[in-house]
């Protein structure tokens, strides 16, 4: 099981310091205004969107000067799990990640969960949220770190596809969320990610398709309709294209 030490929000609108050797891990997430932090022998200025972590043992100092205004989620953790999954791969200090609503949603249920009496606490609904907040860190530093080729704005749209694919979308769409020209979007995702974001959702919407196919009776139309192909013709022929075989005898076969 994953042990929570604290979990919660926190805004300043006035100086604010504070510093401490960690017993856990320190999960910080800046989601408004600046603050200055000392870890690691650094003296780093957060911005909006900075993800910061450290591990046991580490000491850490956060200050926020006159003037300044700053809000962040944060949580204080340890496990087994954790130790395993922070282990497994490279934790950068900070990363500047994409405030996405999912993430902020899954710190926000963790701090509900948090809050409740310890007759109704469910430790089981616990460990998985904060697996899967994990997870989806770890994921959006990945995305969004200076290894990685693919500009943020091309991840966004991605992000923006994968939300929609499930409906008729239109490409004015994914480029009016990016705040990009329809010319210019089409352009970015094409080189980046080597297909057009047709191609991309239709790659999502087989999936699903192929999913409700397996693990319901729903009729094949009614599935095409569900995963947004428009039609069952449309969506025949672009499955037998992928797979070789119609949706009927791949139905039969599973």
């Amino acid at each position: 099981m994953i042990s929570i030490g604290f979990c919660s929000y926190s805004y300043h609108s006035k100086p604010f310091y504070s510093s401490s050797g960690l017993n856990d891990y320190l999960f910080r997430l800046q989601t408004e205004g600046t603050c200055h932090i000392h870890a690691k022998g650094q003296n780093i200025n957060i911005q909006k969107g900075d993800l910061l972590l450290l591990r046991p043992g580490e000491y850490y100092e956060i200050k926020i000067g006159e003037g300044q205004k700053s809000g962040d989620f944060f949580v204080f953790c340890k496990g087994s799990w954790i130790d395993e999954w922070w282990g497994r791969s490279n934790k950068p200090t900070v990363s500047r990640i994409n405030l996405d609503e999912k993430v902020l949603a899954l710190w926000r249920f963790i701090i509900i969960e948090e809050r409740r009496p310890q007759t109704e606490e469910n430790k089981e609904l616990k460990d998985h949220l904060m697996k899967a907040l994990c997870l989806s860190l770890e994921r959006a530093v990945n995305e969004t770190s200076a290894i990685t080729e693919r500009p943020p704005v091309v991840t966004r749209m991605m992000r923006f596809i994968e939300e929609h694919a499930l409906r008729a979308f239109k490409i004015e769409e994914v480029a009016q969320h990016v705040e990009l020209s329809v010319s210019r979007a089409v352009h970015l995702f094409k080189e980046y990610v080597g297909k057009t974001m047709i191609e991309y959702a239709q790659e999502i919407r087989l999936t699903s398709a192929k999913d409700q196919m397996k693990y319901t009776v729903l009729p094949l139309e009614q599935i095409a309709e569900n995963c947004g192909f428009g039609s069952y013709t449309y969506f025949h022929k672009l499955f037998k294209k992928k797979y070789g075989k119609s949706p009927g005898v791949y139905r039969r076969k599973e």
